[in-house]
């Protein structure tokens, strides 16, 4: 994924999360400081999410097992729901928690877009 189109996926949910009165953070170059450090944090009503985005033109997607540790540890530290925001081209966003990906023989989590229309939410329902 490019860094662009990342950085516009980040801001589009941002821009979601705003207009159903969430309160909400943008973390810029959040997976480039070296600490755990999710793309967004948002907050309404007593709730909080840490949200990793991804932005894909593919149906599957791979995850580094540091990266959802990261995500989970920042998650936890916080008392945030910690999810992972997947949007493909041309379809929107799916979201899900972390615990419900697969895992490759090679050590990767992994999830794909027929999975996650099985596991994961939609906008809407994340924000219910």
């Amino acid at each position: 994924m490019s860094k662009s189109k990342g950085t516009r996926a980040e801001r589009e949910l941002l821009h979601m999360l705003y207009s159903k009165k969430f309160n909400i953070m943008r973390s810029a170059g959040s997976g480039s400081i070296g600490i755990p450090n999710p793309d967004l944090i948002a907050a309404k009503d007593g709730r909080i999410l840490a949200i990793e985005c991804k932005s894909l033109s593919s149906e599957n997607k791979y995850f580094k097992e540091q990266e959802i540790k990261e995500l989970k540890e920042f998650s936890k530290s916080f008392k945030a729901e910690a999810w992972l925001g997947i949007r493909f081209d041309n379809i929107g966003w799916f979201f899900i928690e972390p615990h419900k990906l697969g895992k490759t023989k090679s050590g990767y989590f992994n999830i794909s877009l027929e999975e996650l229309k099985k596991k994961g939410l939609n906008f809407n329902k994340l924000i219910k």
